[in-house]
C-alpha cells in the first residue's frame, strides 16, 4: 500500500498545524513498520513538501519525498490552491498512492481510485466569516469546505470540531472521528536552572510575571487578558489583596496592519497605561517557551474558539496553571486541572485569574494536575489511530 501524505506544514514548524506535521513524521518514521497489511504488503509513504524537511526528521528506507513548487513561487493564497488543489493531486496520482492523508484541512479532491483521509483542525472561517475578507480568502474556503466533503473520512482534533462538522458542513457522524494532538516534546522536559536565567535575562523579565498570548487573532482574545489586568491592578491599588502586581507578559507576533482581525496590543497598553506593567515580548522562538511557561505565575489564555487549544496543552505539559474559556474545545483538554472563565466576561477573567494570584495552595493543586492531564495526550496514540484508519479505508 502506498501511502501519500501532505506534509507541507512542516516548513513551518512553530505554527500549530506545523507542530502537528513535524511531530506525527517523527513518530510515523520509527512507528510504521508495526502497521505491515501482510507478510507480502508493506506500507510505503510518499511526503509531498513545498520545501526539505527540518535536519531532525529522519526518514527510513519506505519513504520518499516529492519536493516542488508551482510557476506562481510567491508564498500566498495563489501558490496554496495551485499546489495543493491542482499539482498535488496529479502528484499523487502519477505516484500510484492508494491513499492520501491530509495532515490539515485544505482544497484537496483526490483523482477516483485513491481514498483520502483529512485532519481537520478547525473550521474557523465557517463560524467567523470575517476572516474571510477578501476575495482570495473566500476562493481557498470554499475549495477547502467542498474538499472536506469530498473526503472519504475525516479525523477531527477534538470532539468540538467533530460537532462542528456535523453542525455547520453537514458531515455524517459516521464519516468523522476524534483523534487528539499532542504538543511539542521540548514541552516534556525539564527546564534547567540555566536555561531560566538565559530566557529571562533575554526578555529583560523576572520570575513570577503572569503569561499571556498565543495569537494576537481578535478571536484569541488578549485583549479580555489586558482588560482584565488592568480591573486587578486598579482594584489592588484599593484592596490590596496582594502585596505587588506581577508584570504581564504578552508573547505573540504584533500584526496591528491586520485588524480588525488582530488585536494592536501596543495601542490598547498605551491606552489603559499599562506600558510600565505590561511586556510585549512580540514573536517568541519556539525554543524559548518552555522556560518562558515555566517562570510564570500562570497562563491566562481565553479564547472564544479554538478548534484544540496547543498553547494550554504546552503550558499543561510545562505544569503551569492555566486559566482558559470555558467554551469550544477547551474544557476537553484541560478537564478539571485548569480554572474556566467567560471570554466575553472581563470581570469573570480577572476574578478568576484573583482566585490564582492570592492562592499558592490552588497553584500548586492546579500545576499537578495540569501536568498529570497533559500525560493522556500522545503522538504515540495520534499517530497508531491514524494507520488504523488509513487500513481501514
Amino acid at each position: 500500500m502506498k501511502i501519500g501524505i501532505n506534509a507541507s506544514f512542516a516548513r513551518k514548524a512553530s505554527s500549530g498545524i506545523g507542530q502537528v506535521t513535524t511531530n506525527f513524521l517523527k513518530k510515523l518514521a520509527v512507528s510504521n513498520s508495526k502497521f505491515q497489511i501482510s507478510k507480502n504488503e508493506k506500507l510505503e509513504f510518499v511526503l509531498y513538501l513545498e520545501e526539505d524537511l527540518p535536519e531532525d526528521i529522519k526518514l527510513p528506507e519506505n519513504f520518499e519525498k516529492r519536493i516542488f513548487l508551482p510557476f506562481w513561487k510567491r508564498d500566498d493564497l495563489v501558490r496554496k490552491i495551485l499546489w495543493e488543489k491542482y499539482y498535488l493531486p496529479k502528484k499523487a496520482r502519477r505516484d500510484g498512492c492508494d491513499v492520501f492523508f491530509s495532515l490539515y484541512q485544505c482544497p484537496t479532491i483526490l483523482p477516483a481510485g485513491i481514498k483520502h483521509l483529512m485532519l481537520v483542525h478547525d473550521i474557523v472561517p465557517k463560524l467567523f466569516p470575517e476572516y474571510l475578507n477578501n476575495s482570495r480568502k473566500k476562493i481557498y474556503w470554499s475549495l477547502t469546505e467542498k474538499a472536506i466533503k469530498r473526503a472519504d473520512k475525516l479525523l477531527a482534533v477534538s470532539v468540538r470540531t467533530e460537532k462542528d462538522l456535523i453542525r455547520h458542513l453537514g458531515i455524517k457522524a459516521e464519516d468523522v472521528s476524534v483523534n487528539y494532538n499532542d504538543c511539542d516534546k521540548i514541552y516534556k522536559s525539564k527546564i534547567s536552572q540555566a536555561k531560566s536565567r538565559e530566557i529571562l535575562r533575554k526578555y529583560k523579565l523576572k520570575s513570577g510575571y503572569i503569561l499571556a498570548g498565543g495569537g494576537m487573532e481578535v478571536r484569541k482574545n488578549v485583549e479580555g487578558v489586558i482588560r482584565a489586568y488592568k480591573y486587578l491592578v486598579e482594584l489592588n491599588k484599593k484592596a490590596r489583596f496582594i502585596k505587588e502586581m506581577p508584570v504581564l507578559a504578552i508573547y505573540g507576533k504584533l500584526l496591528p496592519q491586520l485588524a480588525p482581525l488582530a488585536l494592536d496590543a501596543e495601542k490598547l497598553v498605551r491606552e489603559l497605561n499599562l506600558t510600565r506593567r505590561v511586556k510585549l515580548l512580540d514573536r517568541t522562538p519556539q525554543a524559548d517557551m518552555p522556560a518562558l511557561f515555566a517562570n510564570a505565575l500562570f497562563f491566562a489564555y481565553p479564547s472564544r474558539y479554538e478548534g484544540f487549544g496547543i498553547p494550554v496543552l504546552e503550558a499543561m505539559s510545562i505544569g503551569m496553571p492555566v486559566v482558559t474559556s470555558k467554551t469550544t474545545s477547551l474544557p476537553e483538554v484541560g478537564l478539571d486541572s485548569i480554572l474556566y472563565c467567560d471570554p466575553d466576561d472581563i470581570d469573570d477573567i480577572a476574578m478568576v485569574m484573583k482566585n490564582i494570584l492570592v492562592n499558592p495552595e490552588l497553584r500548586a493543586v492546579l500545576a499537578r494536575r495540569s501536568k498529570e492531564r497533559s500525560g493522556y495526550f500522545s503522538w504515540d496514540r495520534f499517530v497508531d489511530k491514524t494507520l488504523n484508519v488509513i487500513k481501514n479505508l
